[in-house]
């Protein structure tokens, strides 16, 4: 990125459950190719934004907890790895901060200080910012946790450790659990499918598959019960929605204000629901964001 302009991109498979250390070779060595194709020497580079699906600490700049991805990063210095391997500084923040960050300055948050994001794909991510300021805490847990609120007591134990957290009930990492436990999934047709995802659910749901419709109907609950409760915790005028799910925005966005209008206080008027508008570009705008932020002149030497 350089002046809100991507200059070169590359993608690989996460491959998470091989663990982080496995992944950042192929990470310094795209860091570099990148620079080749962009024509940018090294030297150019002011640093590195490292966003993560879980919870960071920004003062150390370190993963603190992993929930099932990565499960090796909170053991990993990823800042003497960035000085080693590429000589530049390093810093880790939860991507949903990140999602936020690039959506307020240059996507679907813009003009506005007083926001929340949803990401809904493989988990759910959330994140806050009040009058400009990301909400971030003592402990680098503020805000991204609404994956984690509990919308079922008794329900299923999650990957955190709580019991009945709206990830358990409607993600993409739950999906297949939660279909099989639906009553008529034996005899549905998504039962016939070889991989059930959203993307699935929501074709089916479409074409008027009963169980798919059912599964849609509850996830949508879900969704917009989490938005209910960080609109009740964060005050913000307008939230935003994002991830992989955000493929079926024609459907899932007017639902979720139907639900918001019914749901949240607001009695001084109605938050604005809507779609994320930087998609998959979402980390390279909001590094740019964070970066500048951080990289301010008393910054961080190398």
């Amino acid at each position: 990125m350089r002046d809100a302009a991507v200059l070169a991109r590359e993608t690989f498979a996460a491959e998470s459950q091989d663990g982080l250390a496995r992944q950042l070779p192929k990470i310094a060595a795209a860091f570099a190719t990148l620079c080749d194709r962009a024509s940018v020497d090294m030297a150019e580079c002011t640093a590195v934004g490292f966003c993560y699906p879980g919870l960071t600490d920004p003062g150390c700049r370190r993963v603190v907890a992993a929930y099932g991805k990565y499960t090796d990063a909170p053991t990993l210095d990823l800042v003497a790895w960035g000085r080693e391997y590429l000589a530049l500084p390093v810093w880790v923040e939860n991507d949903a901060r990140v999602a936020l960050l690039g959506e307020w300055q240059f996507g679907a948050g813009r003009g506005c200080d007083d926001l929340v994001m949803v990401t809904l794909g493989t988990g759910i991510g959330a994140v806050a910012m009040i009058e400009g300021r990301l909400r971030r805490g003592r402990h680098g847990q503020a805000g991204v946790l609404g994956g984690h609120f509990t919308v079922r007591l008794g329900g299923r134990r999650c990957r955190c450790g709580n019991i009945g957290c709206a990830e358990t009930e409607a993600s993409n990492a739950y999906l297949p659990a939660i279909a099989r436990e639906w009553p008529g999934f034996a005899e549905s047709r998504l039962a016939a499918e070889p991989v059930i995802d959203y993307a699935t659910v929501f074709r089916l749901a479409g074409e008027g598959e009963a169980c798919a419709v059912a599964i849609r109907t509850h996830s949508v609950q879900v969704w917009g019960a989490v938005i209910v409760n960080l609109i009740h915790a964060f005050d913000p005028v307008r939230v935003i929605v994002g991830g992989g799910v955000m493929a079926s925005a024609d459907t899932i966005l007017p639902a979720l204000r139907d639900y918001v209008s019914r749901h949240a206080h607001t009695p001084w008027g109605t938050v604005e629901v809507v779609a994320s508008a930087l998609g998959d570009d979402f980390a390279l705008f909001g590094c740019e964001v964070l970066l500048r932020e951080r990289m301010q002149p008393t910054g961080v030497s190398r």
